[in-house]
C-alpha cells in the first residue's frame, strides 16, 4: 500500500502555519485542482482534489491537527495505538463551516478515538466552502454554463442578461464571487471567471493596490488619494514614511459571502527615487547627506 503524502505539504504550508494560512492555502488549491478545471486528466485532479479536502478537513480542526501532529495517518486507522480502554468513547469538534462533527468508536481495544473517521465527500466541503454545487454525479444532469464579469462587478454584484438554452434570462451575481464560484440556480449552475484588473487585486476577501508616491511626500508628508472599489479615498502619508509601508482602509474589502461585514484594502506604498536632479536639488540632497540623513 503506498505511503499517504504528509497533510502540510498537500497544502504548502508549514507545521507551525496558523489557522488562516491553513484556510488560504486550501483555498487556492482546491480552486487549481478542482476536477472541471482538468477536463484532459480528471481523474488524477479528482485524486488531488480529495487529498487537499482531507488534508484541509485534518488541519483545520485543532483536536484532529493535535492528534496528526502526534501520531500521524495512524491517527485516523484502526488500531492507531492511543485512546484508553472502556466503554465506547466520543470525540468531537468544530466544523470548518459551522456546527459539529462527532465520532464514537470502541475504546476497549486501544484503537484510535478517530479510527473509521469519515472524511466525507471533497465536494460538499468545496461547495460548503465557495458557494454553489460542487463537482459530481449528483449535478451532472444539470446544464453547467460560464460568464464572464469584470472586477468591479465580482465585487459589487451585477444584474446581467444572458442567453441560456436559447432562452434570454435576467440573472442576478450577488456581490463577493470570486474567481471559480458557482452559482446554483433552478435549472442550471453557471461558473464565474473574473476579468483581471489592472490596479486592484484580491486575496479573499482583502483587497491590495500598490501606489508610487513621490521621494518628498514620503520625506515630508501629506495627503494622498488613493482608488478604492468604492471610489476614491484620501489617506494621510505620515512624514518619514518607508517604501513598502502597507496601509490598511477598514472595510473597503470585498463582500463576504455566506457572512458579514467586508474585508480590507491595503495599500502598499513605493517610493520613487529621482534618477535626475536639478543643481539644486543636488545640492539640498548633499546638504542632508552632510546632516546623516
Amino acid at each position: 500500500m503506498a505511503a499517504k503524502s504528509d497533510y502540510y505539504d498537500i497544502l504548502g504550508v508549514s507545521k507551525s502555519a496558523s489557522q488562516d494560512e491553513i484556510k488560504k492555502a486550501y483555498r487556492k488549491q482546491a480552486i487549481e485542482w478542482h476536477p472541471d478545471k482538468h477536463p484532459q486528466d480528471k481523474e488524477a485532479a479528482e485524486k488531488r482534489f480529495k487529498e487537499i479536502n482531507e488534508a484541509y478537513q485534518i488541519l483545520s480542526d485543532s483536536e484532529k491537527r493535535q492528534a496528526y501532529d502526534q501520531f500521524g495517518h495512524s491517527a485516523f486507522a484502526p488500531g492507531g495505538g492511543f485512546g484508553g480502554a472502556g466503554a465506547a468513547q466520543g470525540f468531537g469538534g468544530q466544523s470548518p463551516f459551522g456546527g459539529t462533527w462527532r465520532v464514537y468508536t470502541s475504546g476497549g481495544d486501544g484503537g484510535s478515538p478517530f479510527a473509521g473517521f469519515d472524511f466525507g465527500d471533497p465536494f460538499d466541503i468545496f461547495e460548503q466552502f465557495f458557494g454553489g454545487t460542487p463537482f459530481g454525479a449528483r449535478s451532472a444532469r444539470i446544464p453547467r454554463y460560464s460568464i464572464t464579469i469584470d472586477f468591479i462587478e465580482s465585487i459589487q454584484g451585477v444584474e446581467k442578461e444572458v442567453d441560456i438554452a436559447g432562452k434570454r434570462r435576467k440573472i442576478k451575481i450577488p456581490a463577493g464571487v470570486d474567481e471559480g464560484s458557482r452559482i446554483r440556480f433552478d435549472d442550471f449552475i453557471l461558473s464565474i471567471n473574473i476579468r483581471p484588473h489592472e490596479i486592484f487585486e484580491r486575496d479573499g476577501a482583502d483587497i491590495y493596490v500598490r501606489m508610487t508616491i513621490p521621494y518628498s511626500l514620503a520625506v515630508l508628508g501629506g495627503n494622498l488619494e488613493v482608488p478604492s472599489v468604492d471610489g476614491e479615498n484620501k489617506i494621510r502619508i505620515r512624514p518619514g514614511t518607508q517604501s513598502g509601508t502597507m496601509i490598511r482602509l477598514r472595510g473597503k474589502g470585498v463582500s463576504i459571502l455566506r457572512g458579514r461585514g467586508r474585508g480590507d484594502q491595503y495599500i502598499r506604498i513605493q517610493v520613487t527615487i529621482p534618477e535626475k536632479l536639478s543643481r539644486d536639488q543636488k545640492k539640498l540632497i548633499e546638504e542632508m547627506r552632510e546632516e546623516g540623513l
